[in-house]
């Protein structure tokens, strides 16, 4: 087995997987232990806002993959660099879409369980995911990556 497939194959849970898990968490704590403060209907609206654009990056970056003709399996082959899209911006806007729609989708509930288990997301994405997808892109595309990495920040 190559250091590459190596990599990959140390990826033990999807980044939907562990959003989705957070998400449930944060809507069943926010209806067994309701925090004492809900949000105010404002705040459910701009939770709805963050779901949409958490949405929207993801997808945004879902499009310039295919649009750079590369597979958006984060389990086969690199493949290409993609550098271009909303991935000027950061070096993973899906991750990205999926933290903003774990704070939108039950602050839209009134619940600020979302923002509180945001760190615990990022944190496992970090270390579960993303330091292996960088270990293999690292290998794969050396130099390039290692330019692509010190200009464009992880998450924003």
């Amino acid at each position: 087995m190559t250091k590459s497939k190596a990599h990959r194959a140390e990826v033990s849970i999807s980044a939907p997987t562990l959003t989705i898990l957070h998400i449930t968490i944060a809507l069943v704590l926010g209806r067994l232990l309701p925090l004492p403060f809900p949000a105010p209907m404002f705040v459910q609206k701009l939770g709805l806002g963050f779901a949409a654009l958490g949405f929207i990056v993801g997808l945004l970056a879902l499009i310039e993959f295919r649009r750079v003709g590369h597979a958006s399996d984060p389990k086969g082959p690199a493949g290409r660099l993609v550098t271009s899209g909303v991935y000027r911006y950061t070096r993973n806007p899906i991750y990205l879409g999926f933290a903003l729609m774990l704070i939108g989708i039950p602050l839209n509930t009134g619940s600020y369980w979302g923002v509180i288990l945001l760190w615990p997301l990022i944190t496992l994405t970090n270390n579960l995911i993303i330091k292996y997808e960088e270990a293999h892109l690292t290998e794969e595309f050396d130099t390039a990556y290692m330019e692509y990495s010190s200009r464009v920040r992880r998450w924003l």
